[in-house]
């Protein structure tokens, strides 16, 4: 039956089969951001719990599904940040606030955040894209900004027009040392200009026990920057990153994200670097 709001009302015994996280089940979107003209994010209400780069399969009857992270979340709600780049993000982008999308979730592995990052100094990298699912650790301590001690934050992007949370980064600036960089800019109009790697060399990198790295992005991104952090004297099992441009089907199935014997959407995919150097992308 459909309750007020429109949607399907399951019975006793189809909650007890929504239950299983595998089985897609139907919300509503509640807004949408248009952040750029290809990166939109859409604010959920849910019945479950987000997580710190967990993330959801999200689909459409006809179109099918995708695997995305969660970018943000509270109580009764996730958001997530989607990209535009191919059939079902493109039958998304053709969706407005009202309309019902089917997830399941959540699923992997996240930051552990309450285990390993509280009351330590943090840094968190992330490029383009990989900047939405480091966001809501940065967000968690923009809120608790208590529970961590020396924070920093470097975000890069291709240009102006592709930033992501522009207004978050101002809240960010007054939190955090963060530091937003462009591959294409204007110096004149006080825009940090280059890659995220050259501004790794500024960090502090006193106590390295007590120093954790979250580092995002495309697959070179990550690779360059774990390399500057190492030379600079970063500890490998202090520092964190993701895999997950590899996930397709998120339960093992399908070998799209296998690496070795390593399954990037039941293993990760946030992994610690000692754990996953030998991943290769």
């Amino acid at each position: 039956m459909q309750n007020n709001a429109g949607l399907y009302t399951p019975n006793a015994t189809e909650q007890e089969e929504y239950a299983n996280h595998y089985l897609p089940r139907p919300y509503r979107i509640e807004r949408i951001i248009k952040h750029t003209k290809d990166e939109w994010a859409f604010m959920v209400p849910v019945d479950f719990e987000g997580g710190f780069d967990k993330f959801v399969e999200v689909s459409l009857p006809l179109a099918g599904e995708c695997p995305i992270s969660i970018s943000d979340f509270g109580e009764g709600w996730i958001e997530l940040v989607i990209r535009r780049v191919g059939k079902v993000t493109s039958k998304l982008f053709e969706l407005k606030a009202g309309d019902t999308i089917y997830l399941r979730g959540p699923m992997g592995n996240g930051y552990p955040v309450h285990e390993e990052f509280v009351g330590n100094n943090l840094t968190v990298i992330a490029g383009g894209t990989g900047v939405a699912p480091a966001r809501s650790v940065i967000n968690y301590f923009m809120r608790n900004r208590d529970q961590v001690q020396d924070m920093d934050v470097i975000v890069g992007f291709r240009s102006r027009e592709h930033v992501l949370f522009a207004d978050d980064i101002e809240v960010w600036k007054e939190r955090f040392n963060t530091i937003v960089t462009l591959d294409e800019g204007d110096p004149e109009k006080g825009e940090n200009i280059g890659l995220v790697t050259q501004y790794l060399d500024g960090l502090n990198y006193e106590n390295p026990e007590q120093h954790h790295y979250v580092v995002v992005g495309p697959p070179m991104m990550i690779k360059f920057t774990v390399k500057g952090l190492l030379e600079n004297g970063a500890r490998e099992d202090r520092i964190w990153v993701s895999h997950e441009r590899r996930m397709a089907c998120a339960v093992g199935k399908c070998g799209h994200c296998r690496v070795g014997n390593t399954y990037i959407c039941l293993d990760g995919p946030v992994f610690r670097y000692d754990h996953s150097k030998h991943l290769v992308d």
